[in-house]
């Protein structure tokens, strides 16, 4: 089979973080999302989807993850970090991703939905912004993938025990 290059080992590394974060959102009851934000392979912060918890829009694992950047460095600027994300980013959050100039993007499974990294469009690659953002899509993508699936499978057997005990 080969030895992978770094950077796919490396790749898959921070998206179990990842992994983590949005299985810790999961058990919260929020949609099962998380990002790490990385710099020189360290992680510098962390974000996991909290929408329900917080009732906030913005309350996404990425936007979470950005803010949280940006302290931890005392700057806006994200540049030379790495954002990873179990879920390819909506447009809110791509759009944070070019305001905060993070250089690169890797993400688990696709959003078709709302994916703005190449699935609907790709606002991370649009040449009319001042900043561009590399992307790797499908890092542990069946993983990540399974996550949503699993969580969202939950809730509609939720929603059906609930009907059947009122019929």
């Amino acid at each position: 089979m080969g030895v992978k290059p770094r950077w796919i080992e490396e790749d898959e590394t921070f998206m179990k973080e990842a992994i983590l974060e949005a299985e810790k959102a999961g058990q919260n009851g929020e949609v099962p999302i998380g990002a790490v934000l990385v710099q020189d392979s360290t992680i510098i912060s962390r974000g996991k989807n909290s929408r329900e918890k917080d009732q906030l829009s913005t309350g996404h694992a990425e936007m979470i993850a950005i803010q949280r950047g940006c302290l931890a460095k005392g700057n806006w600027r994200l540049e030379g970090c790495t954002l990873y994300v179990t879920l390819e980013p909506c447009p809110m959050c791509a759009g944070a991703i070019v305001q905060s100039r993070i250089t690169r993007v890797v993400y688990g499974a696709a959003d078709p939905k709302a994916g703005c990294c190449g699935t609907l469009m790709n606002l991370l690659d649009e040449p009319r912004f001042n900043h561009q953002v590399a992307i790797t899509s499908g890092v542990l993508e069946e993983e990540t993938a399974v996550l949503l699936k699993d969580f969202f499978r939950e809730i509609r057997v939720k929603k059906k025990e609930q009907k059947n005990k009122h019929v």
